[in-house]
């Protein structure tokens, strides 16, 4: 099973790419589990300065950015 993360205060982009994140999950039937963090030291600790942050299996994929669809699903059907 992925361990999928979404680093972010709640700001709109963090929101859109949590939905989509979710979207993608459901929809590819993917096997995730998928975990909103808000704590801004676990961020510090991923090196997370702007956010969103997108994390898969520990792996930083993304940083201030809601990447295109197509590459969400590269990064979850990869690991």
């Amino acid at each position: 099973m992925l361990s999928v993360k979404i680093l972010g205060s709640g700001c709109k982009k963090c929101q859109t790419l949590e939905a989509k994140v979710r979207h993608l999950v459901e929809e590819n039937n993917i096997d995730a589990t998928v975990d909103k963090v808000t704590d801004i030291q676990e961020m510090v600790r991923y090196g997370i300065m702007m956010t969103p942050g997108l994390i898969i299996n520990e792996k930083v994929k993304s940083i201030g950015i809601i990447p295109k669809d197509d590459q969400i699903i590269n990064w979850l059907k990869e690991n």
